[in-house]
Order: structure tokens, then sequence, then C-alpha cells
């Protein structure tokens, strides 16, 4: 089994969620993270998000940044597609083994995007952070190997941030990394993925010899 990241590593989004973290704590008059600050809690849960990008925010004011980040959020979701080649790769790795994915996003908001993508019927199964403990806990792998009956030995893991690497360690599974996401490459190789793939396309002919 493959299973896949959603946010950054299926489908182009990672500078929008950073985007929507940075105007959600602007509309609070809180610090504003960084860029980079707000990319790299893309794929933890939420609270564990907020916790790091907006450590100045305080509990009972979740529920109001939650409420502006879903605004912000939803009146980009239409610009965000699939990075280029990546329907095509999905299509072809479906012929040859069962595809997951494990995100960060809700259950409500995978289904919508996998919708909006029409790639959902791909996927075997899926666990979202709002169902399980979050990245990088191992539990939504782990879950997975139960529900589809696999072993460690039988599942990849593939995401672009060191939340992905750190779970799929934690499982021990082994993974790979995209360096067209939210995570810097350095960061990534410290994690000690198999390898790192700077496009959809050096993925793909990766996975098609080695796979």
């Amino acid at each position: 089994m493959i299973v896949f990241d959603w946010d950054g590593t299926i489908i182009d989004s990672a500078a929008t969620i950073a985007e929507c973290i940075r105007d959600s704590a602007r509309d609070m008059g809180l610090p504003v993270p960084t860029t980079a600050q707000a990319s790299h809690v893309i794929g933890l849960g939420l609270h564990d998000s907020l916790r790091t990008a907006v450590p100045e925010l305080q509990s009972e004011q979740y529920p109001q940044f939650v409420a502006n980040y879903r605004r912000h959020f939803l009146a980009r979701e239409d610009t965000m597609g699939l990075f280029a080649g990546m329907a095509e790769l999905l299509t072809d790795l479906k012929k040859r083994h069962l595809l997951a994915i494990a995100t960060g996003k809700s259950r409500r908001g995978l289904e919508r995007s996998l919708a909006a993508t029409g790639v959902g019927p791909l996927f075997a199964a899926s666990r979202c952070a709002d169902e399980t403990n979050p990245k990088p806990h191992p539990a939504m792998l782990l879950e997975l190997m139960d529900e589809l009956g696999l072993a460690k030995g039988e599942m990849l893991m593939i995401g672009d941030t060191s939340h992905d690497l750190e779970m799929a360690r934690a499982a021990e599974v082994d993974s790979v990394a995209v360096t067209y996401g939210a995570h810097p490459e350095e960061g990534l190789r410290a994690c000690k993925p198999l390898h790192c793939f700077p496009s959809v396309s050096s993925l793909s002919a990766w996975l098609r010899q080695n796979a």
C-alpha cells in the first residue's frame, strides 16, 4: 500500500494554508507568524498547529480563530488543484497498489477536496486528524494497516513535511519525501526518508522502478 499525505503532496495547497493562518492571526490582532512558521505546522492536528504557529492564542479564542481560518480557506478553495501529473500518477499506481491517505485535514475537509478533484475513487482508505491521534503519532498508519490487513513492510508513506516522515518512522514504515510542498528539503532529509523528490515526475519515475 502507498499512503499519501494530501496538502502539499497531492494538492498544491501549502502556500494557501500558510496565508490563511497568517490572515486569521491578523484578523484577531495577534502577532502574525512568518510564512515559514505557518508552513511548518501544516499536517499537524488543529490544536498542535495553533499552539505552535500562534502561541499567543488563548484556548478560549480557538473557535473564533478556526472560524476565521475556515472563511479564508473556503474563499480560496477553488484556486487549489492537484499538482501537475498527480492525477496520472495516482491512476497508474491504482493498477498495482492499494492507495490510501493520511492527512491533517478534517474528514469534512478531505471529503470536500476529494469530490472537487475527482480522485476519491482511487483510494481504498483514509485517515484524518479529527478521527484519531494526529501526526506525528503513528496511529493513522497503524489503523490503515489494521483496516486493510497489511504488515509494516508492505507500506510506503509519501509526504512533504517532517510530520509525515516522523509518523512513518514511529510506525516503522518506509517513507519518501517530496520537496515541492510545505517543508524545506534540509529538514526532510534530516528525517532520513529513502529518497527526496523535487517533482511529481521524479517521484513517478522512482515509483515505477521501485514500488
